[in-house]
């Protein structure tokens, strides 16, 4: 099977530039890396074909021969050849690999560097819950955990002075040719670092960290929220061979509340209000959740399901200087159970009385509207 020219394969012309000719290879590459598409031989099969005319068309003396002599000249006429499974003369999968360096660390921005030794702490998170009132008013609360913490042996550098390992020297990964592709693993001797101890210190076994329980006070503003979470800088995991340390993330959730409920800044309260109170209307005290006692005037005739603001009784607004959300009370009428003997009495001509001043309006406009419906 004839192969297909390496420029058309590419996307560009004789006279295209080294530039255009990289970029055009690194979008290909990208399109169709196996990483990308998995068990997707026809993918894999265009990814191959773009880096082999890639190794041809970057380097400046195969592209003239190329250019001169086509696929013949680099020999069975640009049929595979056994060995490395490649279909062209010099193809070397190292240079391959570079090349990868070179295209997909441009899209990280930096190229692959050696590794240091020291290594930044991982960031950790610490679950808080606190009460609703904590959460209204403000608290500081202590925390305590176990975490690895540096080495007071050896100051966290893990031991005496460290060497380059020999391993990997010095680049913490090890690359090993498994087919067509290059494969890049952790090195094990160095866990990834590029350096290896001395001689460790015994305490810490090298690792230049130890678990220790850590108490701290952790200061939660007034107003906070559910899933707020607050940031402790360097308060997280020590980092390994002198690396900063990590930061803390305590993460705030708020208990149930038996009366309250929160939404935003507003607080939200339910009474259940007897049927006389609220026919009649009067004044009861109603509890706050800043611990005090507020006064609800109830309206005459009020309606189950009424709703009654009492501005500035909410909760505290975070960052806001001391303003406060409001209050919403919403009432549910309790019908009177167990009724003795006088009371059913006393209801019975309540009713007829109701009846003939038409004291429920509502009710007898409905009931007239399905008396007229049949």
């Amino acid at each position: 099977m004839s192969k297909r020219d390496y420029y058309e394969i590419l996307g560009v012309t004789k006279n295209s530039s080294d530039d255009e000719i990289k970029k055009s290879y690194r979008k290909l590459a990208m399109q169709y890396h196996p990483d990308r598409n998995p068990e997707n031989k026809e993918a894999e099969a265009k990814f191959k074909e773009a880096t082999e005319a890639y190794e041809v068309l970057k380097d400046a003396q195969k592209k003239a021969a190329y250019d001169q002599f086509g696929h013949q000249a680099f020999g069975q006429g640009g049929g595979h050849s056994g060995g490395q499974g490649h279909g062209f003369e010099g193809f070397d999968f190292n240079d391959i690999f570079s090349n990868f360096s070179d295209i997909f660390g441009e899209m990280g921005g930096r190229q692959t560097k050696k590794r240091s030794a020291a290594q930044r702490g991982s960031d950790i998170r610490y679950n808080l819950e606190i009460s609703l009132e904590e959460a209204f008013r403000g608290t500081v609360e202590k925390i305590s955990f176990t975490i690895p913490s540096t080495c007071e042996s050896c100051h966290g550098a893990g031991g005496e002075k460290s060497d380059i390992c020999g391993t990997c020297k010095g680049n913490g990964k090890m690359r090993a040719q498994q087919g067509f592709f290059i494969v890049e693993r952790t090195c094990t001797t160095c866990s990834g670092s590029g350096q290896v101890i001395k001689n460790p210190c015994k305490t810490c076994r090298g690792e230049g960290r130890v678990n220790k329980e850590k108490t701290l006070s952790v200061k939660i503003p007034a107003g906070v929220e559910e899933g707020n979470r607050i940031r402790l800088s360097g308060e997280g995991e020590a980092g390994s061979r002198g690396g900063t340390a990590g930061d803390l993330y305590v993460y705030i959730t708020i208990r149930k509340h038996q009366f309250f409920t929160r939404k935003t800044d507003d607080i939200h309260f339910e009474i259940p209000l007897k049927f006389t109170t609220a026919a009649l209307g009067g004044a009861i005290e109603i509890p706050t959740i800043d611990g005090t006692k507020a006064k609800l005037q109830i309206p005459e005739g009020a309606q189950n399901g009424d709703n009654f603001r009492l501005k500035s009784k909410g909760m505290s607004v975070i960052n806001s200087g001391g303003r406060r959300g409001d209050m919403y009370v919403k009432i549910n009428i309790e019908t009177p159970v167990k009724l003795s003997g006088d009371e059913r009495e006393l209801l019975m001509k309540l009713d007829k009385l109701m009846i003939a001043k038409a004291s429920n309006p509502k009710s007898e406009s409905f009931f007239k509207k399905v008396t007229d419906f049949f």
